[in-house]
């Protein structure tokens, strides 16, 4: 109770008012920040190469979605997808590094 007291007493309202606006500043500033390796991976996937990939992963993926009982997996284009990817990416990627 006395403890209570105290706080009550020797607390800063003020303090309390400005701590809430300091958090939202925060958070605003973490939303400003974008993962490299997210714009990048946008950046890549719209290379020649790599949409070629991608259709055949969708044109596999539609077909074995359109079947109701098919052992089909679209493993194999999906690979090569985040391959041709995946390799675009790491020669782009580290060049951002600081």
């Amino acid at each position: 109770m006395v403890f209570e007291r105290k706080m009550l007493t020797y607390g800063d309202p003020d303090e309390e008012e400005d701590a809430p606006a300091e958090e939202e500043e925060e958070e605003e500033e973490e939303e400003e920040m974008v993962d490299p390796l997210e714009t990048i991976r946008a950046k890549c996937e719209q290379t020649e190469h790599c949409v070629h990939l991608k259709e055949r992963l969708e044109v596999c993926e539609a077909r074995v979605g359109s079947r109701s009982s098919t052992e089909e997996e679209c493993t194999e284009e999906l690979f090569d997808f985040l391959h041709a990817r995946d390799h675009c990416v790491a020669h782009k990627l580290f060049h951002n590094v600081k």
